[in-house]
């Protein structure tokens, strides 16, 4: 049968209209929505979840609505696509906010707003993971959240890792290390508070106890929790609650007498929210505006910072417009939400514009729970979310709230903080803090634009002054000692040596007595404040206790203190913190001695015999040679010669006691005489002060004499029992263990050196400065010390780590070092020997030569340049002088004669030169004179 052709083309447009028709049917029944239109959908679906009636809420749904509004008005977004906003009610249940929003999803909406619940966000997030919906929340703070088990959850506001790490370093600023959290037992506040303990753990702070109550806890159970709290210690409190509920907090504080001086109290972003977001709290308690702000005086509280852009002010400017009683003003929170709507609108655009459509498709793992009552197959999955996502993670832009643009971690970039101070009737910014500077006086918006990091901050000041509860501005303490009946357990080591410094006393309230304890008492009474404390010793009185294990103790809580002659080591404060040293220490090294014994000699000993020889020589030299200076000015150096030798050697000698009678007349016998006795000063003393020496000086009977000897001996070295010497010994100087004994007291250490180590005792014991000063006091000087103290330490009190009390205990042992009141205790309990004064002299050497040949030289060089300028004088003298002139007077020779006797010069008799010298000066120059006097006649004659 044939068709012809208009037939079969007819047939052919049938028969594919109806195949088209049939496929729209079919995908219909599966529940994907097609977009037929090139320009987009005409509708698409918005959520948003939030408890309207809350703080929170009524801020931030009339800014949702508003920003729905905005976009739906502006053409260039979406065009002719409209949002349609779908929101439900969580009322501010974990439970009904789960059901809401499963209902939600099965609107088929693209995204979601919210929610402002942590705990709801948790589960929620499940859900959107599943149907590919992104979940934008502006009030979800929880850091979990971030993590890629929820990759789907987007945050449009800040975490609350950053808000705790600006706590912290608030903390860090004003020195104070233990904490106390407040806060709301659900999601948001313990993982909070979690990351507030990580936050204070880098800044060697630490939360000492977590407040938490149930969400909506009534008045009578925050009444019983914050009365726990102020039994304990830290007056630092950190609140991380709802803000439906947190005024309620200081409402119990403030009844309880929490908000005077002494507390700090410290909020997280909520507490800005509740005072920004209405001039009327708690309108069902009947609470007003300035009722609150009584409540809260002296409190710091951080607000997320939002720059004062033009965006913002049209923002503020149009909430003025928006007619809703319970709603006065608007958060941090309305702004982020309202920037939410905008940051899907710019998503959603992006993606249609780049060809994209609207789909959803049912999930067949859903259709098989229609079994149930609950009908999940009304859920379907939003085929284009992960595209949207994508979108979403990228889209970057400047709103209300300022930079909208997300990091690696999908957290917004540039977090900042400001940093608030209510007092009076209002709120006042003491300063901001940013993720790149920390706390700072200058605008996040400064501090991002100028890149500054945390290591190059603009300026050293990083708050303003606080006003703190009780109208002070003095920061307070931070801490008191709990009012619970606990006193400070205080660990007393229970020695069986040296009681002055330690020990048990049975007769006393406080059963010890001692050094360490009258200077920590006299500390305590520095103190502003009471301290409730108990001692309780450690040991047990038949030996030392270990020191080591005392601070052990400490550190693991088995006391809060120890109390005693405990050396500050550096081991020791890896563990625990040390106050000031009360007490100057180091290790020394104590030896026998004896007395030598003095030969009818000894006065010889002084000098060996080579300084004895040149200095009789120099005596000798010098007495020589002011003779030959003084001969022909000095009457009293001539005479016969018997005489003249007499002169030299008493004039020598006698100088050595500076009783020479004889004056020296001439420059250069004074010059020399003044240097010889400077030389002899320099002798005498040396010689009197090694004299001394020789006669009381003690000799070791152990070869050992300092540090480097008893390293490089192989004899055995006494300690005191429990001391720190052991592991220094051992392990600093690497002496062997054998080597070493331990001793309980001061007979053990008396027999083992008197016995030595040939009998089985010690040659030398290593002990601490104070005990050996005590120990001399016993012995009566039949110890010394030898070498000097080889290890710099001290004692002091050990608290556990970040005790309060170590800071303010070690001001006060400054204080009682200023006052004099240290040295009085010490004197009291510690006599030093004036055994441990001395200085140790070992075998006393004579003195040498060497030590005094400068002196010699000097003065032989002085005496060989007097002697060759004399002697050119005297020369020069006797060339001019002629002794035949004196016997020819009358006869004149000519000039040729005068010459020749001059050239004769060289040939005359060493007696004739001795006859010259034997002269005096004044006939010499008598002589000269005369003969200058003849020369001048003969030249006057006639020729």
């Amino acid at each position: 049968m044939e068709i012809d052709g208009p037939m079969m083309r007819k047939s052919m447009f049938f028969l594919g209209f109806g195949l088209w028709v049939l496929l729209v049917v079919a995908l219909a029944v599966e529940g994907i929505t097609v977009n037929t239109s090139s320009s987009g959908p005409k509708v698409v679906n918005i959520g948003a979840l939030l408890t309207v009636n809350s703080v929170i809420g009524r801020s931030v749904k009339p800014a949702i609505i508003a920003a729905v509004d905005d976009v739906n008005s502006d053409k260039t977004i979406l065009g002719d696509t409209h949002l349609n906003l779908i929101l439900h009610d969580t009322n501010c249940s974990g439970f009904l906010g789960t059901i809401e929003a499963l209902e939600l999803m099965e609107k088929n909406v693209v995204a979601a707003i919210g929610p402002q619940s942590s705990t709801i966000a948790h589960i929620i997030s499940h859900v959107v993971n599943e149907l590919h919906v992104p979940l934008l929340s502006f009030g979800a703070t929880d850091p979990t959240l971030s993590a890629l088990q929820f990759p789907y959850f987007l945050r449009t506001t800040q975490t609350d890792y950053y808000q705790m790490s600006a706590i912290a370093d608030i903390i860090e600023h004003f020195e104070w290390k233990e904490v106390i959290a407040i806060y709301v037992d659900d999601d948001y506040g313990r993982n909070g508070i979690s990351s507030l303990g990580d936050s204070l753990a880098q800044n060697r702070a630490k939360i000492t106890y977590k407040a938490a109550f149930t969400p909506g806890a009534s008045v009578d159970r925050l009444t019983e929790i914050l009365t726990a709290v102020n039994l304990m210690e830290s007056r630092v409190y950190v609140v991380h609650v709802n803000p439906d509920t947190g005024i309620d907090v200081f409402k119990v504080a403030k009844k309880l007498g929490m908000m005077t001086s002494g507390y700090v109290w410290i909020t997280t972003e909520w507490l800005p929210a509740v005072l920004d977001s209405s001039q009327q709290i708690n309108t069902d308690t009947g609470s007003d505006y300035s009722d609150v702000m009584t409540l809260l005086q002296g409190v710091v509280t951080l607000r997320q910072h939002t720059p004062n852009s033009y965006l913002k002010k049209l923002f503020a400017g149009k909430w003025k417009n928006i007619k809703l009683k319970e709603t006065a003003s608007f958060n941090t929170y309305a702004l982020y939400a309202y920037d939410s709507v905008w940051l899907v609108a710019r998503a959603l655009h992006a993606l249609l514009k780049s060809g994209e459509s609207i789909t959803f498709s049912s999930d067949a793992r859903l259709r098989k729970a229609d079994e149930s009552m609950l009908r999940f197959s009304g859920l379907r999955t939003f085929n284009e979310g992960p595209k949207l996502l994508e979108t979403l993670l990228s889209t970057n832009f400047t709103g209300v709230s300022g930079e909208i643009r997300f990091d690696r971690e999908k957290n917004l970039v540039n977090p900042g903080y400001d940093v608030l101070n209510i007092g009076g009737t209002g709120v006042r910014t003491i300063g901001y803090w940013t993720k790149s500077s920390g706390l700072s006086v200058d605008s996040p918006d400064k501090t991002y634009a100028k890149k500054v990091n945390s290591n190059s901050s603009s300026g050293t000041k990083r708050l303003y002054s606080v006003i703190w509860p009780g109208e002070t501005s003095v920061k307070p303490r931070g801490w008191v000692f709990p009012n619970n009946g606990k006193p400070l357990r205080i660990g007393v080591p229970y020695r069986h040596s040296y009681k002055e410094v330690v020990t048990k006393d049975v007769r006393s309230p406080q059963g010890v007595r001692g050094y360490s304890i009258d200077v920590f008492e006299a500390a305590v009474d520095l103190l502003p404040y009471p301290v409730p404390r108990e001692y309780i010793l450690y040991g047990d009185g038949v030996r030392n206790p270990s020191y080591s294990n005392l601070v052990a103790a400490v550190a693991d809580n088995t006391f809060d203190a120890a109390v005693g002659d405990v050396t500050i080591i550096t081991n020791r404060t890896r563990i625990v913190d040390f106050t000031q040293p009360y007490m100057e220490s180091g290790l020394v090294i104590v030896v026998p001695v004896k007395k030598s014994k003095t030969s009818q000699w000894a006065f010889l000993r002084p000098f060996t015999l080579e300084m004895w020889l040149v200095t009789g020589g120099f005596f000798l030299l010098v007495g020589f040679v002011v003779w030959i200076l003084e001969h022909r000015l000095n009457q009293e150096f001539r005479g016969p010669p018997s005489q003249q030798i007499i002169t030299i050697l008493w004039f020598s000698f006698s100088t050595m006691f500076f009783s020479h009678r004889e004056n020296t007349v001439s420059t250069l016998g004074r010059f020399v005489l003044l240097l010889w006795l400077f030389v002899v000063l320099i002798i005498n003393s040396s010689y009197t002060a090694s004299l001394t020496s020789i006669l009381t000086v003690q000799q070791l009977t152990s070869g050992i004499e300092g540090i480097d000897g008893m390293i490089s001996s192989n004899e055995p070295i006494g300690i005191q029992d429990g001391s720190f010497a052991y592991n220094y010994l051992v392990q600093e100087l690497n002496i062997a263990q054998s080597r070493i004994r331990s001793l309980k007291d001061q007979n053990d250490y008396i027999n083992a050196l008197r016995l030595g180590p040939k009998r089985g005792g010690v040659a030398a014991i290593v002990d601490e400065l104070p005990y050996v000063e005590l120990f001399m006091t016993y012995t009566q000087c039949e110890f010394r010390i030898v070498g000097r103290e080889f290890t710099k330490s001290g004692w002091g009190f050990a608290f556990q780590r970040d005790s309060p009390l170590a800071l303010d205990l070690s001001t006060a042992v400054l204080q009682l070092s200023e006052n004099g009141e240290l040295e009085r205790i010490h004197d009291k309990w510690l006599t030093t020997s004036s055994c441990s004064s001395k200085a140790m002299e070992t075998d006393t050497n004579s003195l040498s030569l060497s030590s005094f040949w400068g002196l010699f030289l000097i003065c032989g060089i002085a005496c060989f340049i007097s002697l060759g300028i004399y002697f050119w004088r005297v020369l020069c003298q006797y060339r001019r002088f002629d002794p035949d002139l004196e016997e020819t007077q009358e006869i004149p020779e000519p000039e040729s004669a005068r010459r020749s006797s001059r050239r004769t010069l060289l040939s005359t008799s060493f007696k004739d030169l001795i006859d010259f010298y034997d002269k005096k000066e004044a006939e010499i120059k008598e002589m000269l004179k005369r003969h200058k006097l003849q020369g001048n006649d003969h030249s006057d004659s006639p020729r």
